[in-house]
């Protein structure tokens, strides 16, 4: 069967920023997300910033950029739903601003929605291709219990459940709401669109993780409220 080439220039990319403290990296997020060969808007959602980041994005005067300040830190989650309430682009894909993931991957991440086999891509960093810092064996293997707990109940195969890189088309996201305020919004948004009964797929990303004083924020409580959260939305149907 011949490959179908994906035209770029005919979807609108909606691209949602969550932030917090990322005053080293968000403008090169931004410059990177710019570049990337998609008609797009960037919603930057600033979650209560404390550092210097809430004045580099007060400076930006884009066309395709919005940024939406939240006053007080609410959590990954809540600042995602933020911008999920206000996207209008056809395909929507969440990106975290400390340059873990590589904007330049987004024909690879939004391939299978751009040939018409997808309705959600999520792309794993565990998939086999693309550079990988080798970092926190804990972490590893944390995200690989998750993913598979996760699995278990939504009975997906997914390698990588907690991936930041996560695409949807708008229909998609119809009718989902994200109630958890933290980064259990990843187990709860996969075990609803696994309800949905929606077309899956998964690709290989890079990935180029950060160190704790590099700025990382996740850590173990965050791990047991994902714990939490795959047994809130798979068994509580919640």
């Amino acid at each position: 069967m011949a490959q179908i080439e994906p035209d770029f220039k005919e979807i609108l990319l909606s691209v949602v920023i969550p932030v917090y403290n990322e005053a080293d990296t968000i403008k090169e997020t931004i410059d990177r997300v710019l570049g990337s060969p998609f008609r797009k808007e960037i919603i930057v959602v600033d979650d209560g910033s404390n550092d210097n980041t809430r004045h580099i994005l007060s400076q930006i005067k884009h066309a395709a950029i919005r940024v939406i300040f939240h006053e007080t830190n609410s959590g990954k989650g809540s600042a995602v739903q933020t911008g999920f309430d206000v996207v209008n682009g056809d395909i929507i894909v969440i990106q975290d601003a400390d340059l873990e993931y590589n904007p330049a991957e987004y024909p690879i991440l939004l391939n299978p929605i751009l040939t018409g086999k997808a309705d959600v891509v999520y792309g794993s960093r565990f998939g086999g291709h693309g550079e990988h810092r080798v970092l926190y064996f804990w972490h590893y293997v944390g995200n690989r219990f998750l993913t598979l707990l996760s699995n278990m109940f939504t009975d997906l195969n997914l390698t990588d459940m907690e991936t930041c890189y996560k695409a949807f088309t708008r229909k998609a996201l119809q009718g989902i709401r994200i109630n958890e305020k933290r980064f259990g919004f990843e187990p709860e948004i996969t075990a609803k669109i696994a309800k949905k009964k929606l077309r899956i797929y998964e690709v290989p990303i890079s990935y180029y993780g950060r160190t704790y004083e590099e700025g990382k924020k996740i850590n173990w409580k965050d791990g047991l409220c994902a714990l939490w959260c795959i047994l809130k939305y798979n068994i509580f149907k919640c």
